[in-house]
């Protein structure tokens, strides 16, 4: 027996958006409107798609059923495509209200982390620490918020040649008046303060400047465990 035709309220059908071939014989403002929305859209595809990619390195390395925090998680996008993965939440916290994604998040205040003690196992500082305007704090925090055995995975950029550095030194200007001005080390002088900071670096490596064509610095990836060895003081 035949499903008869569901009819729906003239109102509910929303009008099909304009081709991009439609918008080149209207107007020249429909064209550069068309050429905006197709640009919007691309960079958002290529967000998300590197947050995926990022996601399933990072998943590689936790811990099983680990407790995530994702500090200065910005869109979210990381944080959502990982608790997919791992099949658990990822709790996400940055400066701004709200993010992108549908995650669980929440706001904090730049220096103190809005978990308990020991609430979490694995920590994500996903190019975040080179603006970190009191890194001692920031890295104090990780120790209080991980568990024992506790793991933090972190992404920095790494000014090694005179290109990166004129890359890290436009992007500080980019960003100087939102968050302060960015603080670059180089590998061994990160690898320094982590130990500085109590914890052991299990890996670190270089990444390709090619991950990302509109920010086309050196990279770098760290893997670091929470220590027994009480942290020491250093000057940031």
């Amino acid at each position: 027996m035949s499903t008869p035709a569901t009819s729906y309220p003239g109102d509910a059908v929303v009008p099909r958006e304009p081709s991009f071939i439609g918008a080149l014989g209207r107007t020249p403002s429909g064209f550069l409107e068309g050429i905006r929305r197709r640009w919007q859209r691309e960079m958002r595809r290529r967000k998300v798609g590197r947050a995926y990619d990022m996601a399933r390195e990072i998943a590689r390395v936790l811990p099983a059923n680990a407790r995530v925090l994702d500090v200065g998680c910005g869109s979210g996008f990381i944080a959502h495509h990982l608790s997919a993965m791992t099949g658990k939440k990822v709790l996400g916290i940055d400066l701004e209200a709200q993010t992108d994604a549908s995650i669980e998040y929440r706001q904090f205040d730049g220096q103190h982390f809005p978990v308990a003690d020991k609430s979490v196992d694995a920590v994500l500082l996903c190019y975040v620490l080179h603006h970190a305007q009191k890194l001692e704090m920031v890295l104090q925090e990780m120790r209080r918020v991980l568990s024992a055995g506790g793991r933090a995975v972190i992404y920095e950029d790494d000014p090694a040649t005179w290109w990166d550095k004129a890359v890290c030194w436009t992007h500080n200007l980019m960003w100087r008046r939102r968050t302060g001005p960015c603080t670059f080390y180089s590998n061994s002088e990160w690898s320094a303060i982590f130990r500085s900071a109590g914890f052991e670096v299990i890996t670190q490596r270089t990444l390709s400047r090619c991950r990302n064509f509109t920010h086309p610095v050196q990279r770098s990836f760290f893997l670091i465990r929470l220590g027994e060895v009480a942290p020491q003081s250093y000057a940031t």
